[in-house]
């Protein structure tokens, strides 16, 4: 997981970016973020931080949560790590800072299609996964829980913390949870036609 064709990784970089991209959007958007976003939020009331940085801590701090169940690193994780914080730090001040709630609902449809399309570029890398990606499978395999409700217990826990701290939750946190998977599963078959096809990752339970 630390070699790969400059096509691949061409892929992993501009989807980690597009990532970020999505997330800025969302930011500026303030009507709710995704979960990881409100943790980070939440922390930067704390630290004065900037959105970027307290993502950067996040990421770390799951990441630890990987020693007990032996996950291995990969150079995709750590692009993950460093790229998003970077993207969302440098994009945020590009984004528009909508008025009107109709143009910001807007505006996270389109954080939520970046995100999806950041997602369909980084993930079939196979370069190792996010920080939460790889939590994720990895509660997985060690206790069979489907994947789908490991994410949504870990997404749970981002989300409530970052609310206790006081990070934005709304609309835009809804849409997000309720819509982002069925874009990354639309985003990934077209996606999957122009990426390296041996990069596509193996298929885990639902």
């Amino acid at each position: 997981m630390w070699k790969a064709q400059p096509r691949t990784m061409l892929f992993m970089i501009a989807g980690n970016w597009l990532y970020g991209t999505g997330e800025a959007l969302l930011i500026t958007a303030d009507i709710g973020q995704t979960p990881g976003t409100v943790l980070a939020q939440g922390i930067q009331n704390l630290t004065g931080d900037s959105i970027g940085w307290t993502s950067f801590y996040i990421s770390v701090g799951v990441m630890l949560l990987w020693i007990p169940l032996r996950l291995k690193v990969g150079i995709g994780t750590v692009f993950n790590i460093i790229l998003v914080s970077v993207s969302i730090d440098v994009m945020t001040p590009l984004m528009p800072n909508p008025e009107h709630y109709g143009l910001a609902v807007l505006q996270v449809l389109a954080g939520i299609l970046v995100i999806a399309l950041g997602s369909a570029f980084y993930i079939p890398s196979n370069l190792g996964p996010g920080p939460r990606d790889g939590l994720m499978t990895g509660l997985h395999y060690r206790t069979g829980i489907p994947v789908g409700r490991v994410r949504f217990g870990i997404e749970a826990v981002l989300l409530i913390s970052g609310w206790l701290l006081g990070g934005s939750v709304g609309l835009g946190t809804v849409l997000v949870t309720v819509l982002i998977g069925e874009v990354v599963a639309v985003l990934f078959g077209v996606v999957g036609r122009v990426a390296p096809p041996k990069s596509f990752v193996t298929k885990i339970d639902q």
